[in-house]
């Protein structure tokens, strides 16, 4: 084997981390977006039983507001990206 060829294989298991996947990953932001969601659904019956204050389920609300909003976002961009990689020529 030649130095350049261990240079290489040195440089690749370097940069190789930055390749993997993250611990959770999509997984976990789904989770956490459902999450989001379930907590302003437990705020918003528990404001209609008087278990919590109206301000509760305002700040609920925006936060489930955030995250549907970051969803549609990622997923316009993520269709926008398909659709970039369908027009490229073979």
């Amino acid at each position: 084997m030649d130095i350049t060829a261990s240079l290489a294989a040195q440089s690749y298991a370097r940069a190789r981390p930055a390749t993997q996947p993250q611990e959770g990953g999509i997984g976990a932001l789904v989770g956490d977006f459902a999450r989001t969601l379930a907590q302003g659904e437990q705020t918003a019956t528990a404001v209609m039983t008087g278990g919590a204050e109206p301000q509760a389920l305002v700040q609920a609300l925006s936060a489930s507001e955030l995250a549907v909003e970051t969803v549609v976002t990622v997923r316009d961009k993520v269709v926008e990206a398909y659709q970039d990689i369908l027009r490229m020529q073979v």
